[in-house]
């Protein structure tokens, strides 16, 4: 059996700013999704590779990954919203997959440790496993401008990708799905049905490019040398 990737990477990334997809903007001279696909390559447990590229973007994304040595690597058409592209690379999975991983672009350093991890967990047993890491701010719930009351944060914990699931499970809830408000991540649909949901440590290098600001960060972290192979946590 063998383990798949599928990037939703058909996103317009309006809050960069950039006027390009999120995952075609360039860090360090290339661009995220190449940053994302390296990392995952060195985890050595990603077997197939699907990216789902914007609407009519399939070669440009092609040439963006042309210098990647991937495994099984294929680009296929996006839809509208994140879950319609998810489907789609779905739909593209071989049969002899056991364990898909549903990877953000845009959380492009996270380590290759992180992959493991989910990975192992779901060969274990897991239907659905997400990295974690715990909330370190005060969190409040408001209405408008009044707090309402304050979350206790140890309750609470910050969600990052890869998340992973057995396949099988997850087509059906995106089957499921079909029709409805859009969901904010693919581990939240399983929760849906009645699935549950395993941790595993996240890492702080996981964190999601989405705004200036991250870009910068990013750059910063780069310049700062290696990523570090495994979680940190």
């Amino acid at each position: 059996m063998r383990s798949a990737l599928v990037v939703p990477a058909a996103g317009r990334g309006d809050r960069l700013g950039l006027g390009r997809p999120k995952a075609l903007v360039d860090l360090a001279g290339r661009p995220l999704l190449v940053h994302a696909l390296e990392r995952a390559r060195a985890s050595g447990v990603v077997d197939v590779v699907v990216v789902v590229a914007p609407p009519d973007g399939c070669e440009v994304v092609r040439s963006a990954l042309a210098g990647l040595d991937l495994p099984d690597l294929r680009v296929v058409e996006g839809g509208r919203e994140r879950q319609d592209s998810v489907r789609a690379g779905l739909v593209a999975l071989p049969d002899d997959v056991d364990v898909v991983l549903v990877h953000d672009a845009a959380r492009c350093l996270t380590p290759p440790g992180v992959f493991t991890a989910v990975v192992a967990a779901v060969r274990a047993g897991a239907v659905a496993v997400v990295p974690v890491l715990p909330v370190s701010d005060t969190v409040k719930r408001v209405a408008g401008d009044v707090v309402v009351e304050t979350v206790d944060r140890r309750e609470l914990a910050a969600v990052q990708t890869p998340q992973g699931f057995a396949p099988g499970p997850l087509l059906r809830a995106h089957e499921a799905a079909a029709g409805a408000a859009p969901a904010t991540d693919d581990a939240g649909m399983l929760e849906a049905l009645g699935h549950p949901v395993r941790t595993v440590p996240g890492d702080d290098l996981a964190f999601k490019v989405t705004r200036p600001l991250d870009l910068v960060l990013a750059e910063a972290v780069l310049a700062g040398g290696p990523v570090p192979a495994r979680a940190a946590r």
